[in-house]
């Protein structure tokens, strides 16, 4: 029991620390974005080039992509808290299904800004056709860059590896007492059909002994005739 409250604490305290993490660094990104916050120590210059980078090839993508991980994790709490409590197979269900529309929504995410930022840098590059035909293709590949090209593909790696890893974050949290939950859902459904198997057989047992009691006297007249 003791050790059942501390992997539940452990879990509890593990789930709050990453949202913390999360939304911290979100606040910490966008106010570096917006120059109101500049990270000029020597110990922390991995983090600036971190927020840097994120700025750069993310953009405002890393909204979406933060708030459906953080709808991601708080789904999946929830699911591990009804299968401990052993809740309704409907609920169980609702919330499973929940946290696997989060998970493609991220892989949406990804691929929707792809979409955004081609469509972005095809229009910057190549939106005045005779002006394009003059330029060379290094300017052509230059105003790409400009246009929003790395946000589009860095978007796309963003959100097809977290998207596979929240797929696995989920199988290795909730996967195998998901898949004992439904073993035991469909032992009991068997048991149940199993019983009433058995009992539709012992009234069928019952009635047919019944109609051979009647029957005995039936023939034993016949006879004595």
């Amino acid at each position: 029991m003791e050790r059942g409250h501390f992997n539940r604490f452990l879990r509890g305290f593990l789930l709050g620390m990453s949202i913390t993490l999360s939304l911290g660094g979100l606040l910490l990104w966008l106010l570096s974005a917006q120059n109101l916050v500049t990270i000029s120590a020597e110990s922390l210059e991995g983090l600036q080039n971190l927020l840097s980078w994120s700025s750069r090839n993310m953009g405002m993508a890393i909204w979406p992509f933060t708030l459906v991980m953080l709808l991601f994790l708080l789904s999946l709490r929830t699911l591990r808290q009804r299968i401990a409590a052993e809740q309704s197979i409907d609920k169980i269900v609702q919330a499973a299904h929940l946290t696997d529309i989060w998970i493609g929504l991220f892989f949406g995410i990804g691929v929707i800004w792809t979409a955004i930022g081609m469509r972005s840098a095809l229009l910057f590059a190549l939106g005045d056709p005779e002006s394009a035909a003059r330029l060379g293709a290094f300017v052509i590949l230059q105003r790409l860059v400009d246009g929003g090209i790395l946000l589009a593909l860095s978007t796309t790696i963003f959100g097809g590896i977290g998207g596979y890893l929240m797929r696995v974050i989920k199988a290795v949290a909730v996967g195998g007492e998901l898949q004992r939950y439904y073993s035991r859902l469909a032992e009991q459904h068997n048991t149940a059909v199993q019983s009433s198997l058995d009992r539709i057989d012992s009234h069928l047992q019952q009635i047919s002994h019944h109609q051979e009691n009647r029957d005995e006297p039936l023939a034993l007249t016949n006879l004595q005739r």
